[in-house]
């Protein structure tokens, strides 16, 4: 059980650190060990903080940020509503269920603000090392980037929040150092005007592929063409954009694909995923895996299983975010104050075995959705103080936002707004279709909301 004289590191200051923060600070009838918060960015919000910079920061550090400007959310936002504060609580009235990147934003930092958590966060101090010490502490060595200036502390517990979406992996294929054009991962993808009057080739079929290309196209691309390896998204495109099976190799500017066809393309965008990343933990205490549902190594998805006084958050695939990422550090923080008894390590293995079984026999997205729903139900039930949510009406929000993207992928965000599973509320349709709503600032989405 910790003690006020005891400490805790969180790594990262996005949305799942900022959850660990408010879930520190709502604590009621605990005796609180002191929590630091570490963030190499000059702000708060993790990738939701959008800058325009791409491959390294200000600092000469690779960048965190994926974000880009067009960006709005392409899945429901009822799926991701704190369940201590509402959208509706937030900006005062009911919004639609896919805002831009501003607006979420937006909504993220009013949470923090309302906390009261910023004193807690280090900025410009990057985690360039956490070692288990003899007596079964951790120091942390960190670089405050201002001043250049590293030094060490001691803590107790380590809390890795710094996410798994900012080291892109990007593979090789033949022809791509003679390309007359340019290729770039997703992760440094900023301004989908940029790619206005081109034909783009867009690696990848899941959820970055999916909205960069819709982007460009939205943006005034001349063509997108998605390149798979195993299945098709199939969506009902529009005329100009196609779907097509293995990239096979680039000559030039021409593309070829493994059912012989080929395309012209003036720029290749590798939607091709991330990697699990965390250079900065020692080989003892990091977590090594692939973007699944069931982490191995981690007990109840958060615990490390070699040593559980050190905690993950947000390391799945992810239907769930805000939602999930707020029930661990519930979770987290209540095995920290003594509130929840982590087992032996058989137990925690068997646990961890049991998901990874029940996720390979999971038959589609609907299964994974509600698969992830009762995990963080799970969680939630298990926490002293965490507000209950109608996870099925969030469940409910995620299935028909499947359906209605397999109806339209184009219009999915005009036609249909879900329900709170806070409050209840239906949300309103947005003043404008996404199609031609190119003002994306807050000021504008706000202004006209009535």
């Amino acid at each position: 059980m910790a003690t006020p004289s005891q400490k805790v590191a969180i790594v990262g200051a996005g949305p799942s650190g900022l959850a660990q923060l408010c879930a520190f600070q709502k604590a009621k009838g605990a005796q609180i060990p002191q929590v630091v918060c570490f963030e190499k960015q000059s702000d708060w919000g993790g990738l939701w903080r959008y800058s325009w910079r791409t491959g390294v920061d200000e600092h000469g550090e690779p960048l965190h940020n994926s974000m880009y400007r067009q960006l709005w959310s392409n899945g429901p936002k009822e799926g991701l509503e704190f369940s201590d504060y509402s959208f509706d609580q937030h900006f005062g009235r009911a919004i639609s269920s896919y805002p831009p990147r501003q607006v979420l934003y937006d909504y993220i930092e009013g949470r923090a603000k309302k906390a009261g958590v910023r004193d807690k966060i280090r900025f410009n101090t990057v985690v360039r090392n956490v070692k288990e010490m003899s007596d079964g502490r951790f120091k942390v060595t960190v670089e405050e980037l201002t001043e250049s200036k590293g030094y060490s502390q001691v803590f107790d517990y380590v809390i890795v929040a710094s996410g798994h979406f900012s080291v892109p992996n990007v593979p090789q294929y033949s022809g791509f150092e003679t390309f007359n054009g340019r290729i770039l991962h997703s992760h440094d993808f900023r301004n989908a005007l940029e790619f206005k009057d081109m034909d783009i080739l867009v690696m990848g079929s899941s959820y970055s592929a999916e909205d960069i290309g819709s982007q460009c196209w939205k943006c005034g691309c001349r063509s997108v063409t998605f390149v798979h390896r195993t299945v098709p998204m199939g969506f009902n495109w529009p005329e100009n954009v196609q779907e097509v099976h293995g990239l096979v190799k680039v000559e030039e500017n021409t593309a070829f694909f493994q059912d012989g066809t080929s395309k012209k393309v003036d720029a290749i965008i590798l939607c091709t995923g991330y990697k699990h990343h965390f250079p900065f933990m020692s080989t003892e205490l990091r977590l090594t895996c692939r973007n699944v549902l069931a982490t191995p190594m981690l007990y109840k998805g958060v615990a490390f299983i070699n040593n559980p006084k050190v905690f993950y958050l947000g390391m799945q695939d992810q239907w769930y975010t805000f939602t999930m990422f707020d029930a661990q550090a519930y979770w987290t923080r209540d095995v920290i104050l003594g509130r929840i008894d982590v087992p032996d390590r058989n137990t925690m293995q068997a646990d961890i075995d049991a998901r990874i079984k029940t996720e390979s026999e999971l038959k589609d997205d609907y299964e994974r959705i509600a698969f992830q729903g009762a995990y963080t139900n799970e969680l939630v039930q298990e926490s002293t103080d965490y507000p209950a949510f109608n996870i099925e009406k969030a469940n409910e929000a995620f299935n028909q936002w499947k359906r209605h993207k397999k109806e339209s992928i184009m219009t999915y965000r005009d036609n249909h707004g879900y329900e709170s599973p806070i409050t209840g509320t239906k949300a309103p349709p947005h003043h404008t279709v996404w199609k031609d709503c190119l003002d994306d600032s807050i000021e504008d989405y706000l202004k006209r909301i009535e």
